[in-house]
């Protein structure tokens, strides 16, 4: 029975990574590509974009293309500060 349920975990994940493997990002062809800032202001307007979203399919959360891992580090810092980053959670005593 064991080996069973292995086998089917273990097909899951094979098919999941199949069908990751397909996934593809066009590649950027502008020249002022968003960054650090673009991402942080993104992060703090997440909850205005996602409603936005909701009523317009062509506004984006997340902007593509970007220039990577200075974004995303933008928009991390920019959603935890909208959310609160974690201070409300470690100060409810």
């Amino acid at each position: 029975m064991h080996l069973r349920k292995t086998s089917k975990q273990i097909i899951l994940l094979s098919e999941i990574l199949l069908l990751a493997a397909c996934a593809t990002q066009p590649m950027p062809n502008a020249g002022n590509l968003p960054g650090f800032l673009e991402g942080f202001w993104n992060g703090i307007t997440i909850f205005f974009s996602l409603i936005g979203h909701l009523i317009e399919p062509t506004i984006r959360i997340y902007a593509f293309p970007n220039s990577g891992g200075w974004y995303d580090l933008g928009f991390f810092v920019g959603t935890a500060t909208f959310s609160g980053g974690g201070v409300a959670a470690a100060t409810a005593r």
